[in-house]
């Protein structure tokens, strides 16, 4: 039986990305949904096990890459979202490539084009990498624009996550508010969807997260209390770019 091609495509830089992210809005996306991790390669076997993945309690690089594939691969079943995995190693590992798997995973999309959504870059740089290199090669393709997901947790410890005043303190916050501010240089952001979980939607969204055991312990240590019911993934924002006008006399 051939399988579907997506209506949704997301980009996750990194395996639980999308899960903490977008884990409440999934459902309510076009059907079928791809996650697409792009920093999901094998690292390569010279590499010593990184200091993250160390404090994650794993032992070697092999160790990491396996649990976290299968990780995901729960994740995505609890989802109901088919697993995509491009061959990018992980920051620790990767060298700095040019993540040209986005290229060809975002060039052989079938037109016409799914819906696709992309992190905003919070305080994030390979998140911010995934972004401008899709980005520019959905331009080059002629594709819609996509969306943008706030990333969690990062954007989630704004002061003003989940309420009315989000944007207004995205455009002014020196801590959290610098990739949506860069964004708005080149596009206006018009609110595609605000999520604030309810008490359903939230215990379907901490039991995917938990698929990803390995990294909860480090990731608290830096966002302190990331599966509390008030905590910084209670709620989840994603955004439609419009292209702003180029300037008067800008060149081409």
């Amino acid at each position: 039986m051939t399988t579907p091609p997506p209506r949704t495509v997301i980009l996750s830089p990194h395996f639980d990305d999308a899960a903490l992210s977008l884990a409440g809005l999934i459902p309510r996306l076009p059907a079928p949904v791809t996650v697409v991790t792009v920093f999901g390669g094998a690292p390569a076997a010279h590499h010593a096990v990184s200091w993250w993945d160390s404090t994650c309690g794993f032992s070697t690089t092999a160790e990491a890459h396996r649990t976290r594939l299968a990780e995901d691969a729960r994740a995505a079943a609890l989802l109901g979202v088919d697993q995509a995995v491009l061959d990018h190693p992980d920051g620790p590992y990767g060298e700095d490539d040019e993540l040209e798997g986005i290229d060809a995973y975002l060039g052989a999309l079938p037109t016409p084009f799914p819906l696709v959504l992309l992190p905003i870059g919070t305080n994030q740089r390979d998140h911010q990498r995934v972004r401008d290199r899709a980005l520019r090669v959905l331009d080059g393709l002629g594709a819609p624009l996509p969306l943008l997901y706030a990333d969690l947790p990062y954007t989630g410890h704004l002061p003003e996550w989940g309420t009315p005043d989000t944007d207004r303190a995205l455009g002014g916050d020196e801590t959290y508010g610098l990739a949506y501010q860069d964004l708005l240089t080149r596009y206006r952001l018009d609110l595609a969807h605000d999520l604030v979980l309810d008490d359903a939607q939230w215990a379907r969204k901490r039991e995917t997260v938990v698929c990803y055991g390995s990294q909860l312990a480090p990731l608290a240590i830096d966002h302190g209390s990331l599966l509390a019911r008030g905590g910084p993934l209670r709620a989840e924002r994603v955004w439609s770019p419009t292209r702003r006008p180029r300037p008067a006399g800008a060149g081409s």
